[in-house]
């Protein structure tokens, strides 16, 4: 009998030629579980996915409940659904009163699209800035946003009037104009190997973009959601961006994305041309329920609270010579080695030995640690234990 394995390299299409090929059969809390009985502690959350862990109960409640009534019924923004209204309303009241409208897409990337394109309809301008080293995302349009030429010359040509800052760096703000539509930037660099900004560069950059009148967009896809130790990136930095963009985090495992501003801003959508923005299947019910209960989650166990602690947690227990840096805000984290052959056979030997990390897209000689929230603290010292080990032997 050809194996799952077999058929995936077979039948599925490949995103790179050295997949990690580990079967998962069922994932719950903080574990992925193999057909096997591998059990593997998972550090990475699928991606900053699983904030509340894997299939919160409250979470699979609020699917079920949603299955028994419908899923799709016609495309985003015609009928009034009560997981997309619930949600919204849930999701504002945790935002400043800024933000008044949120549109619900299907992930992060097509998050991005949306905001770009309201950015340049609302300025009338059609320069964007993006970050080096950012990451935004796979579709052509975010694609043109990543600061790493190298994702982007087999696809040329890409949208043209980008331009790139150094992130961190005031020095580069003054390429900012009266011409610039939107500056785009992550709350914190992730696949640049967790870049947390100086507040001093945030606070300069929103002061730039409002002297100019363009927009300040936040990417919070992977930040969201108590990831850094508050429900949003932002707010670390005591400034309102103009657009915010979600995902991950944001479906309690389930696909979803959105972008919120202000009514002002969202609504130039609905005209010329009306219909200007539309998705299919952007805010599926079912997506939206799981996301309220997600959310729910989140505010009633009190997650983000022991966010902080939990970080200290992990940087005292992986005290070792061999990691140059920890860097980080709350459990969005990464440890600094010297080469990606330290990192590649370290997470190989923790994935074999029960815990799953990974590395970065830009930064491949950092390993990735990002848990679900919900993580208990023998887990963190069982992790550390593993992952120290690791180092012993491969540094």
């Amino acid at each position: 009998m050809i194996s799952n394995r077999e058929l995936f390299l077979k039948n599925t299409a490949q995103t790179s030629n050295s997949p990690r090929l580990i079967e998962i059969e069922r994932a719950e809390g903080s574990y992925l579980y193999g057909p096997e009985g591998q059990k593997y502690l998972d550090l990475v959350s699928g991606f900053n996915v699983s904030n509340i862990g894997h299939r919160h109960p409250k979470v699979i409640e609020a699917i079920k409940s949603q299955l028994d009534k419908y899923m799709h019924v016609t495309v985003y923004g015609e009928f009034v659904q009560a997981p997309q209204v619930k949600f919204a309303t849930k999701l504002l009241e945790q935002l400043p009163s800024f933000f008044q409208s949120v549109y619900l897409t299907n992930s992060g990337a097509e998050a991005v699209e949306g905001a770009m394109k309201i950015a340049k309809k609302y300025t009338g301008r059609r320069q964007i800035i993006a970050a080096k080293k950012a990451y935004h995302g796979s579709t052509q349009g975010a694609l043109s946003l990543i600061g790493n030429p190298a994702y982007q010359e087999a696809y040329a040509p890409l949208l043209p009037e980008i331009e790139f800052i150094t992130f961190n760096d005031s020095n580069d703000l003054s390429q900012i104009t009266t011409a610039t539509a939107a500056v785009i930037v992550e709350a914190i660099q992730g696949e640049a190997g967790v870049r947390v900004p100086d507040m001093a560069y945030i606070k300069a950059l929103r002061q730039r973009c409002t002297e100019t009148g363009t927009l300040l967009v936040f990417d919070e896809i992977q930040t969201g959601f108590g990831r850094t130790g508050s429900m949003f990136a932002f707010q670390h930095f005591d400034i309102i961006p103009d657009i915010l963009m979600l995902a991950k985090g944001i479906g309690g495992g389930m696909p979803l994305g959105a972008f919120v501003s202000s009514k002002e801003i969202m609504d130039v959508i609905k005209d010329n041309p009306m219909l200007g923005h539309i998705t299919t299947f952007g805010g599926h019910p079912v997506s939206c329920a799981a996301a309220l209960a997600s959310l729910e989650v989140i505010l009633e166990e009190k997650l983000i609270e022991g966010v902080a602690d939990k970080a200290k947690l992990f940087k005292k227990e992986l005290t070792h010579p061999k990691i140059k840096e920890i860097r980080g805000l709350g459990l969005m984290m990464c440890l600094q080695l010297e080469n990606f052959d330290q990192v590649y056979n370290i997470s190989k030997h923790c994935a074999e030995h029960g815990v799953m990390i990974d590395w970065y897209l830009h930064c491949e000689t950092a390993l990735r640690v990002a848990p679900p929230l919900t993580i208990s603290n023998d887990e963190i010292i069982e992790a550390c234990k593993t992952i120290k080990e690791a180092i012993d032997k491969f540094c």
